[in-house]
């Protein structure tokens, strides 16, 4: 319980600070903007002004799973970032399982689309998508 109780306080503590931070939260691949933005332009949106969201959720075989879809709204608990003319909305709650990653797009024979090249993940599962820290 004290451990629970410590990582929350921990992550509440960092996310008063996390404005005052000025990193690349995520890095954006070149191959990676081309794909975003021919498909935010299919799906009605405008890379140049709307944002691409990018988060964290339970599940996944390996524990966590990440979050990628386009959206033309900031919340009050986003932080936003820009890298490679690609704007990036993440929630403070995914922040910290985040920070650092390298967003790809695969299109080889091996399968088809985003990667998400995480330096905090310890363990991903065989397809890729969830990972655990």
């Amino acid at each position: 319980m004290l451990r629970s109780r410590t990582k929350t306080f921990k992550s509440n503590i960092f996310a008063l600070y996390l404005d005052k931070i000025k990193i690349t939260m995520i890095k954006v691949s070149d191959t990676a903007k081309k794909k975003i933005v021919d498909m935010m332009k299919d799906d009605g949106f405008d890379a140049a002004k709307d944002y691409v969201r990018v988060g964290v959720k339970s599940g996944g075989c390996s524990g966590l799973s990440y979050e990628l879809k386009f959206d033309n709204q900031i919340g009050e608990n986003d932080k936003i970032f820009e890298d490679n003319d690609i704007k990036i909305a993440v929630e403070k709650k995914s922040f910290l399982y985040l920070a650092g990653t390298i967003l790809e797009f695969s299109g080889g024979l091996n399968g088809k689309g985003f990667v998400f090249n995480n330096p905090n993940a310890n363990r991903t599962c065989g397809c890729g998508e969830s990972f655990s820290l």
